[in-house]
């Protein structure tokens, strides 16, 4: 079974409690919390970005349970993991209710015909507003035209951080359910076991990729039909349509969070397969005498990119390891074989490619990935992928949920029509807090975070995804200010940014080395300003013993590589390097730009 639901909602911390419960763990043992958010990354941004999958032991049954991300741009890892399951566990936050990405994970859910169960996690939450979240969750299966039989879904109330749930939930009374029995019980009742023919012969999809630094690749795949066996010569189904011979040189299942020894494995079972050093997601293994290959996994295509290229900078090779084009398409390749809902371009320039993605959060997953590797990177503005239908220009369009305080709805408002959004509902949960739903081209988001952030005080909260293609909004004035840069070479001095930090926003501090063409701050303004933010104070013989008392320096703001991204114009770019995220223009000499930019005023 998969676990699916909006980011936040509870997915890995209900597999925690799960695993626990059903004895996966020795008593006493150290297991840190969400444990299968396994990388760094994950454990940092608090997100799940791969799937994964475990298996626990209840009732004499083995439960295999995949978790999945909640953000819409790893829908790919979504939709894959949709392939390998009987059932889905569709969990919501019991005051939250389904958000956009609820929308997005349960729409696969029912376009695989996959059986459901609904589970409201929270429940203990002050704010719980539980039998709305349900009538909530009945509204969005008929939004998604939903049939009878997928809405007649039964329902598990949950605190999955406590371990519990009930079958029965009354309004202001604690869960009657002592630990997680009712779950475990109604899943062996309402999720059916693997299906298969008997006399069918193996077919296995491959619906993952690992590494193994003894065996090599491996193969995480779902048996459909058949068993297969440590060993044994099978059929290799590529994904061009030919089919050669391959055998299995290790046999692994999983076993909680290890993966241990197997000599054979039959229907239903997720299994890894070692022996098949360029197998690729989407192929099928097969029965080598018989050989019937599955239909490839398809995903949803790109809707947003970026360009990564090497790095230009004056401070180019200071950091990182990796400097060469070729180093970088070897790893964009790379990512490639395991990440199905990433696209890679060639340019106009042989040092420089396009990389497509579900949305911004992907991409930028990717390249601080890369960087933590060691590249040194020069990173594109993000731009949507825009397409022709019936002749006429496209672009994709996001479904937006903010939470906000009743004070900020007039801002918010106020934010949104300047970026062509369109307010589809707005509702008054009496709490004081306001949800509006958006249609919203995906260009006006590029950027939005931030300022919805700093307009709603850090109180606001807001997610999307990716809704239906329309016809081209128009222009868009997605940044209304211009940027401080630096006009030349050298470490800035505190004198100097006293001065710059009255033109606006600063985002280096003393003493920090710059060159010409660095983007050293935001501007108050809507033009780009060249500044010297190098210049000294010139010492002369004359004291003041107060002259420099009252006068202090702001606390720069230092850039992450998410907001630099959201912040970078057209003719601008980002320097991602494994110790600094600097921002920069494309061309550095003030001289070039200004030539540029009367050329395009003609």
């Amino acid at each position: 079974m998969a676990i699916v639901a909006h980011v936040d909602h509870g997915k890995t911390t209900l597999v925690d409690a799960m695993l626990w419960q059903s004895g996966a763990f020795r008593a006493g043992q150290e297991v840190m919390t969400r444990v299968l958010d396994s990388m760094d990354l994950e454990r940092e941004k608090g997100i799940t970005i791969l799937a994964k999958n475990t298996s626990l032991h209840y009732g004499g049954v083995k439960l295999n349970i995949v978790d999945t991300p909640g953000h819409a741009d790893f829908g790919g890892e979504v939709e894959r993991g949709l392939t390998m399951v009987d059932g889905v566990l569709l969990l919501v936050d019991a005051s939250e209710g389904p958000l956009p990405q609820t929308r997005f994970v349960l729409r696969k859910a029912l376009e695989a015909r996959l059986p459901l169960i609904l589970v409201v996690n929270k429940v203990d939450r002050s704010d719980a507003r539980i039998a709305e979240v349900v009538d909530e969750v009945y509204e969005l299966f008929l939004d998604l035209d939903a049939d009878e039989t997928q809405i007649d879904f039964p329902i598990v109330y949950c605190n999955a951080k406590a371990g519990r749930a009930s079958l029965r939930y009354e309004e202001g009374a604690p869960l009657d359910g002592a630990d997680l029995a009712p779950l475990f019980d109604l899943l062996l009742e309402r999720i059916p076991p693997p299906m298969h023919d008997p006399e069918h012969p193996l077919q296995a999809l491959v619906t993952n990729l690992d590494a193994s630094p003894y065996v090599g690749r491996l193969a995480i795949c779902r048996i459909r039909h058949g068993h297969i066996r440590k060993g044994e010569q099978i059929a290799w189904c590529r994904a061009d349509g030919t089919i050669e011979q391959a055998q299995v040189s290790e046999l692994y299942v999983t076993e909680a969070l290890q993966r241990v020894d197997a000599s054979e494995a039959g229907p239903g079972e997720i299994v890894a397969v070692a022996g098949i050093d360029e197998v690729t997601i989407g192929e099928t293994l097969a029965d080598a005498r018989d050989p019937r290959p599955l239909p490839v996994i398809t995903v949803d295509e790109p809707a947003m990119s970026i360009t990564i290229g090497v790095n230009t900078s004056p401070l180019a090779g200071r950091d990182g390891e990796k400097l060469t084009a070729r180093q970088i398409k070897a790893r964009l390749d790379q990512e490639l074989v395991g990440n199905v809902s990433l696209r890679v371009r060639e340019t106009d320039r042989p040092d420089t490619y396009e990389v497509q993605g579900r949305g911004e959060l992907q991409l930028v997953v990717l390249v601080e990935m890369m960087r933590r590797e060691g590249f040194e990177l020069t990173v594109g503005e993000p731009h949507v992928i825009e397409r022709e239908i019936d002749g006429v220009r496209h672009e994709p369009v996001e479904r937006l949920s903010v939470d906000v305080p009743e004070d900020h709805v007039g801002t918010v408002t106020q934010l949104l029509a300047a970026r062509k959004g369109r307010m589809e509902h707005i509702t008054n949960h009496g709490t004081g807090w306001v949800r509006m739903d958006y249609l919203v081209p995906a260009r006006g988001l590029i950027g939005f975070r931030t300022e919805f952030l700093t307009e709603t005080r850090g109180t606001g909260i807001m997610h999307h995804v990716f809704d239906r293609w329309e016809p081209w909004a128009g222009e868009l004035l997605t940044r209304s200010t211009g940027a401080l840069v630096a006009d030349r070479r050298g470490a800035t001095a505190t004198y100097s940014l006293m001065t710059l930090q009255e033109r606006g926003v600063l985002f280096v501090g003393p003493g920090e080395e710059v060159y010409e063409g660095m983007i050293v701050g935001e501007n108050s303004r809507s033009e780009d300003l060249d500044v010297n933010p190098c210049k000294e104070k010139h010492l002369t013989n004359i004291r003041s013993s107060t002259a420099e008392v009252l006068v202090r320096l702001d606390t720069h703001h230092k850039q992450t590589l998410d907001e630099a991204l959201e912040f970078v114009r057209e003719d601008e770019a980002v320097e991602a390097t494994p110790t600094a995220v600097r921002m920069r223009k494309l061309v550095l000499a003030k001289v070039e730009r200004n030539k540029a930019l009367r050329l395009a005023r003609k």
